[in-house]
């Protein structure tokens, strides 16, 4: 019978034998692989850390004991082992459960993820709490070598060593490169070192120096530094160890006796503990194994071949669109540059890298650097595109403003994955970038409709000297032929696209394809609406918009973005500036958090596909407008 199957919670893994254990290591290879097949997701992290998430949940008592995840991305694993192996096959569905660990979900998962770097500062948050109420549970956060780039993990390991509680930090590092000899010397060292006997023969030896007279603590410094000149010597310790941690490792992450007795001795350790365990990204799926970066986060495959399934095709990519505009702008002027966050392949900037590595700059997770390096480079006469996920420059909101905003500086913003993304659910939906950005000074925010006005947003965002944002949606573009010349538009002017009597939809972005499906169906029920792109989000086209207003006495707002302080409510600020009273319905995403789904599906559930469109907007202009009523209204 299946072991997974068995377990009636992580705490029946104690009673299991290693080559019990060693089974239940490929069981959950086996049912990620073949899940992820089927609904996509994380699957190369996930597989890395097998072996570790058995022996944590095999040392430790969960949920008592907290185990903090960073990221969330390979934690599959955690899931299947915590009750969730009936609904695994709902993973990042609509109504399933989450591609991350989620506090909702399961009492074994203590602190939603799905942003890196993370891990340190709660686990830290979650220690002091602990030891304020008198508590004795174990906590033990793990985080990857790629969020130990961001800074918010270093404040992390700061503040930890600075109040030395009893803390577990474990770093799965799967890029170091360390020889099989070295590797096996440090597995073996920080295993014997950390051991009862070891520990209370260093704590005996130190009381012992310190009690000398006269020369005992020049003992007692000489003994600490050939310590830390052995560690240094095998391993990268001296890092944390200045950030006063215990510094244990490189343990072998898929050797899972190694880890089991080294999680046991660290576990009893007091003061902060840094475990570096080394792990392979796919371990035990070839495919994954050769090719760490595309199964990362990737779709529906075939399980025998790992060959990924292709989509439904049709046009190119609004990523890929931005990528070669981008390459071609570069390529007339020297000026530009371009910046991400360790996501080159995610935003669309292979091609760039590789055509202009003078010219390119990964800075790694690190989003708030990213954005003042660029105003940097902005100060000295350069032209830098920062391009990341809208959900990720929530993380520098503050280096928008104060280091390129406030200075005026002509950096370039390429928000990827802008409104509403599917799968990955509430942590990267970007439907707040109007909301956060709009009402900086100096910011310039368009939202092109389609692929050719996103190739028109990146020329523009060259004409303009100043800071320029520009959004674009997951997913592929409409499959427009491309004009032979690309041309910028004119800051501040929106379109007209369509005429109507009854009443002026005013769309933005994605919105706009739906707000024309919407004007066509309901011109065959006898409503005749014109639709506007408005095409920026600030500066909004003051005159087009006051005449449509005053033209037909109904304006509809479209936008796939927080109502809240959104681009309908920049529409409605404009109206009451101007004094005018105008029925007014905007559509948007409601004052809540989005879980996962697929594009269509969450557009369905918040009302911004075509048929809600066609539907309220129905009922409202059918709506008699007593005085007494108000003018305004929300499609929630």
């Amino acid at each position: 019978m299946s072991i997974l199957k068995r377990l009636e919670s992580p705490r029946t893994l104690k009673q299991l034998s290693q080559e019990e254990l060693k089974a239940l290591t490929e069981e959950l290879r086996d049912t990620i692989v073949d899940t992820v097949a089927v609904t996509g997701g994380h699957l190369a992290s996930s597989l890395g850390v097998v072996e570790l998430t058995v022996a944590l949940h095999r040392v430790l008592n969960a949920p008592e004991d907290k185990i903090v995840w960073d990221v969330g991305h390979q934690a599959y694993a955690h899931k299947l082992l915590t009750g969730r192996l009936e609904r695994f096959g709902s993973l990042r569905q609509l109504d399933g459960i989450s591609g991350f660990p989620k506090r909702a979900e399961s009492p074994y998962d203590c602190f939603d993820v799905g942003h890196s770097s993370t891990s340190i500062s709660a686990a830290l948050g979650m220690a002091a709490a602990r030891d304020a109420r008198g508590g004795s549970e174990k906590v033990v956060a793990i985080i990857g070598d790629g969020s130990l780039t961001s800074g918010l993990a270093f404040e992390g390991l700061n503040q930890a060593g600075h109040l030395n509680r009893d803390l577990v930090v474990i770093l799965n590092d799967n890029e170091m490169s360390i020889s099989p000899n070295v590797g096996a010397l440090a597995s073996f060292l920080s295993r014997k070192m950390t051991s009862d006997l070891f520990v209370r023969l260093k704590k005996d030896a130190k009381s012992f120096l310190v009690g000398m007279p006269h020369f005992g603590k020049d003992l007692l410094n000489l003994a600490r530094r050939a310590e830390d000149s052995l560690k240094g010597f095998f391993t990268p310790g001296m890092l944390f160890e200045a950030f006063g941690f215990d510094y244990v490792g490189p343990v072998d992450g898929h050797r899972l006796d190694d880890l089991i007795e080294t999680l046991e001795n660290v576990s009893r350790l007091k003061g902060p503990v840094l475990l570096h365990v080394l792990t392979k990204k796919g371990n035990g799926y070839p495919p994954a194994e050769q090719n760490p970066a595309l199964f990362h986060g990737v779709g529906p495959f075939d399980r025998a071949s790992g060959e990924v399934k292709s989509s439904k095709g049709g046009a190119e990519s609004y990523t890929a669109v931005f990528g070669k505009s981008l390459v071609e702008l570069a390529q007339q002027d020297d000026r530009v540059v371009a910046i991400t966050a360790a996501m080159a392949e995610g935003t669309g900037l292979k091609e760039f890298s590789e055509k202009f590595p003078d010219r390119f700059y990964d800075v790694g997770i690190a989003e708030q650097h990213a954005v003042t390096f660029a105003a940097g480079l902005a100060s000295h006469g350069l032209r830098p595109t920062v391009a990341l996920y809208s959900t990720f420059l929530q993380r520098a909101y503050d280096n928008v403003l104060h280091d390129v905003c406030l200075q005026n500086l002509p950096v370039a913003f390429a928000l990827d994955r802008g409104g509403l993304v599917g799968a990955d659910g509430p942590t990267h939906h970007g439907v707040f970038d109007y909301s956060y950005l709009r009402h900086i000074p100096n910011l310039t925010f368009m939202v092109p409709r389609d692929e050719i006005e996103l190739e028109r947003a990146v020329h523009t965002s060259l004409a303009v000297d100043g800071p320029f944002a520009y959004r674009y949606p997951r997913g592929n573009g409409l499959g427009l032929a491309r004009p032979e010349k690309i041309l910028p538009v004119p800051v501040g002017k929106g379109e007209k696209l369509r005429n109507g009597k009854d009443g002026s939809i005013i769309a933005i972005g994605v919105g706009v394809a739906a707000a024309l499906q919407a004007a066509e169906c309901l011109e065959l029920e006898g409503l005749s609406l014109a639709v506007v792109d408005a095409r920026f989000v600030k500066p909004l086209d003051r005159g087009l918009l006051i005449d449509e207003a005053c033209r037909t006495g109904l304006l509809v707002t479209v936008e796939e973005n927080a109502l809240q302080g959104g681009f309908g409510s920049a529409v409605l600020e404009l109206l009451a500036d101007e004094g005018l009273a105008v029925r007014t319905l905007r559509f948007g995403v409601p004052d809540a958090f989005i879980e996962q789904g697929s594009q269509e599906e969450l557009r369905q559930r918040t009302g911004l596909d075509c048929d809600s469109l066609v539907r309220k907007i129905r009922e409202f202009a059918a709506q008699a407008q007593p005085k007494d009523l108000p003018v305004s209204g929300t499609a929630v």
